[in-house]
Parts: structure tokens; sequence; C-alpha cells
């Protein structure tokens, strides 16, 4: 056997997306070149570790334990890089956070200067729908979670970041006054939702529900970045978060229609389990947001102002 360190990383990265694609994105490499690592790595077993079904890759059995082991010795190894730079006097180890899809307009910002100040810290960002978030949550896979609708049941602790807000967004075909419309307006408006599970949907369709809006909905897609290009092409209208809309706005492709009742409020949140007990890294990571987080929303969010 003469596998590397490097193989196994790219093995578990794979099994982790399920593509060798996003497995080479998220490694900083070329899908040819992870490939080829894949395939190095498979010629030293018998047993095939995975098989691709039409253009799906699946992982085998024999693929899954492999995995499970590659990921033990990994994590040993990256003990040991922490080891050795605590030993320094360097804060080291890895941050898990898991964000909502729309929370990747903003969760960099707050990161960012962090892991600047701390260079020994790993950070494992995982950006998908409110469902897999508090999944993640509840199997305490990750130290934090970026939401912007806090879960009912589930016990957690929480500090507040900023607010969220939701506009009705259109393109430029059609010219809109500037005085507010009444919610008859929705009768004109054919709308795209998000998919179920998706934090912009649920508090849209609350919304729409608290407001009995006489709504006409036309399609469901599957992220905010699909939903923009479908109303950029003329598909329909939505009710979208202003976070993630700002070079659309800027570039004229997409409209705020004023409509009374705009637009819905709801607020950012970092939560955590409960009694979750703190890494060190997360320690001083929920030390930092707490200290510096209305300095980054006012340098980084304070073009907010304008709408």
């Amino acid at each position: 056997m003469n596998y590397t360190l490097h193989q196994l990383q790219i093995f578990v990265k794979i099994v982790h997306t399920k593509s060798i694609t996003k497995a080479a994105i998220e490694l900083h490499m070329s899908q040819p070149a992870a490939s080829i690592q894949l395939k190095n790595f498979q010629d030293q077993f018998d047993v095939p570790l995975t098989e691709v079904i039409g253009r799906q890759l699946y992982v085998t059995d024999f693929g899954l334990e492999i995995f499970e082991m590659s990921e033990r010795i990994l994590n040993e190894v990256y003990a040991i890089n922490y080891k050795a730079m605590a030993y320094k006097g360097h804060l080291a180890g890895r941050l898990k956070v898991s964000s909502v899809s729309t929370g990747k307009y903003i969760i960099p910002y707050f990161l960012s200067g962090f892991l600047k100040e701390q260079p020994g810290v790993e950070l494992l960002l995982d950006v998908t729908n409110k469902s897999k978030v508090m999944e993640s949550l509840v199997k305490n896979e990750v130290d934090f979670a970026l939401v912007s609708v806090l879960p009912d049941k589930l016990p957690i602790d929480k500090v507040e970041l900023m607010k969220n807000r939701l506009y009705v967004v259109g393109n430029y075909e059609k010219k809109f006054r500037k005085t507010a419309y009444d919610k008859n307006i929705f009768e004109e408006l054919p709308l795209i939702f998000r998919e179920q599970g998706s934090g912009t949907r649920l508090v849209m369709e609350k919304f729409i529900e608290k407001n009995k809006l006489p709504i006409k909905k036309t399609m469901e897609l599957t992220s905010n970045e699909a939903v923009k290009q479908a109303i950029i092409a003329g598909l329909g209208y939505s009710i979208m978060p202003l976070i993630g809309i700002k070079n659309e706005l800027n570039n004229k492709d997409l409209q705020i229609i004023p409509v009374k009742g705009f637009p819905i409020q709801s607020i950012w949140h970092l939560i955590w389990l409960k009694n979750r007990k703190f890494s060190p890294v997360a320690s001083e990571f929920l030390k930092y947001i707490r200290t510096e987080k209305e300095s980054i929303i006012e340098h980084r969010f304070d073009w907010f102002n304008k709408y």
C-alpha cells in the first residue's frame, strides 16, 4: 500500500460532497487531477470504493468503511498539527459552522477577521438549506449554525448578529410606481418560491398566511441564485432577502417593488446547542463575535441603509 495523506483527503472530500467536481473545487484543484488521485487510490484495493451509475457517483459499502478509517487517520494528523501549534502558544483547532444558503452573503464577514487573527484555526463551513443546518446541529456535528428563523423546539443558546429584510423584487421589464401598492398587487405577480425546508420560504409563507395575500405560485427553485436568474429572465417575481441582491440592484437587473407591509423583518442569529461544551477555538470565536459584531456590521453592511 502506497497511498498518501493527500489521496485520503481527496477521497474523504469526494465522499462528503458525493462529487469529484465539487470535491476538486473545495480542495482548490482541477477535476482531472482529483479523478487521477481517486483512481490511484482505488487501484490499491481489489474491491471498488466507488461506482458511477448514470452520472451519479456512489460509494460502495467497502468504500464507506475505508472512508471512516480515512477520516480517523486525518483527524489524528490534524490533531498532531494543532498540538504542535498549541505547544507554541497559538490557538489551534477546527471551527465548524453550518449556515443556511442565504447566510453565505454575511457569514464570511463575521469569520474573516477572526481567521486572520488566528492562523492556526481551520474553518469547516457548510452552506445548505435550513433543514440540513438543523440536522447537523441536532447531531452535534457543528459548533455554530447561522439561521434567520429560530427553531421552535430545539434547546439552543444564541447571539443576534444583524437584521434580515425581505422585499418584493422583479426585473425591469415592467415599470412600477414609487408609492407602495396594497396586497392586491400580488394578483398580478406570479411568485417564485424557494424549496420546502428553506428559511426564506418559511418567513415568506408565514407573512403570506398572516396577511392573507392573494398569491399566484408559478414555480419552486432550490437556491436563491436560481430564483434571481429566473426573475431576471422574466419568469416571475419573488420575495427575497436584501442581503443577496445587492449586485443585481446596483446593476439594475432587479428592482424592489414597493408594497405595503414590506420589508419583512427577521434576524440573523448565530445559534448553538444549549449546554454545549465549547472547544477553545469555539469559545474564542464566540468572544470575538460578541466584541466585534457591531463594528463588522458598520463597516461591511452600511449599504443596507440605502433601502
